[in-house]
């Protein structure tokens, strides 16, 4: 599976300043939330044994980062951070603002292919369980 196919699904719609656990100012409360959950999961392989885990995630404003890093952290997986060429600004991310960088990606399917600083993953093949992890967005203009 190529990295490059997962990018705009990722990206799609996923660029406001939220966490992947759900809209809230407390990023700490979900990180010990995420890290409750994943206590209670045992990833295995097929054959039974410990499998390989990547978290691949993108984070606008730095919440995504801190659950990414405490799901690698629980599953003792490698992370992979997903980086724009083009880095999104808070002016960017505002998306009260209908001329804004991610309401105009939002609206128009045609500007979300984000060029990315790298899009492979070494050793992909490795990994048996991946984690994606990007921001929600719940909003409606």
């Amino acid at each position: 599976m190529s990295i490059k196919k997962l990018i705009p699904a990722i990206l799609i719609g996923t660029l406001a300043c939220v966490n992947i656990a759900g809209c809230t100012s407390s990023k700490d409360r979900e990180a010990t939330k995420t890290k409750q959950e994943l206590k209670s999961t045992q990833i295995e392989s097929n054959n039974g044994e410990s499998s390989k885990v990547l978290v691949v995630y993108y984070s606008a404003s730095g919440n995504t980062k801190a659950v990414a890093e405490n799901i690698a952290e629980e599953t003792d997986g490698d992370l992979f951070e997903l980086v724009p060429t083009d880095v999104y600004t808070s002016d960017d991310l505002d998306w009260t603002n209908k001329n804004s960088r991610v309401t105009q990606e939002h609206n128009n399917p045609e500007t979300r292919d984000v060029e990315l600083e790298y899009n492979t993953v070494d050793n992909w093949d490795d990994y048996d369980t991946v984690f994606i992890g990007y921001p929600k967005m719940e909003y409606s203009l």
